[in-house]
């Protein structure tokens, strides 16, 4: 039996952590499950928050952390994976920003360190204990990682966009 490479067990412990949290965190805004508010609460709270269309916001921000943390726990289209769930994180980060960076104020700290964490895990790669290297990495190829995080940087900046439209759309004085 070969040793375990602690690289890969560091990965595995990393992605499905992280994985986890995500999980959670999205099925709060999809199904209101660990005290979250489901599709309804995120839905109002979006159009709250200037987020234009509001439940197509909820649903884009609940999937990006729930099915990335899915994804990112398997080890499965990792760079995709690890693409949404930043994606999602940094309009978490956009919405907590005006409140400075510590979360005990309402800050950005939390969703920042999910979104970079889940940044890393996309662009290192899931490791040997991955369903993506059972599959002899076949939705982790080299050109995906650049595909996927541009592609999820172009989502995050239109809804941060669309939500800054919306805003100043409502309010005029809005910034």
């Amino acid at each position: 039996m070969a040793c375990l490479d602690r690289r890969d067990l560091g990965l595995l412990v990393l992605r499905v952590g992280t994985g986890a949290v995500l999980v959670a965190h999205g099925t709060q805004k999809l199904a209101g499950w660990f005290g979250g508010g489901g599709i309804q609460g995120t839905t109002a709270a979006m159009e709250a928050m200037g987020f234009h269309p509001p439940k197509h916001s909820a649903v884009a921000a609940g999937l990006g952390e729930a099915g990335g943390g899915v994804l990112l726990a398997l080890g499965l289209a990792t760079p995709a994976a690890g693409a949404a769930a930043a994606g999602a994180m940094a309009g978490a980060v956009a919405v907590h920003a005006p409140a400075g960076f510590f979360a005990q104020g309402g800050g950005y700290e939390y969703p920042a360190f999910l979104g970079f964490t889940a940044a890393a895990i996309g662009l290192t790669g899931p490791g040997r204990y991955s369903v993506d290297h059972a599959t002899r990495h076949v939705f982790n190829q080299p050109w995906m990682v650049a595909l996927a995080f541009a592609g999820s940087a172009v989502a995050a900046a239109a809804v941060v966009g669309r939500r800054a439209r919306g805003r100043v759309a409502v309010d005029p004085d809005a910034t």
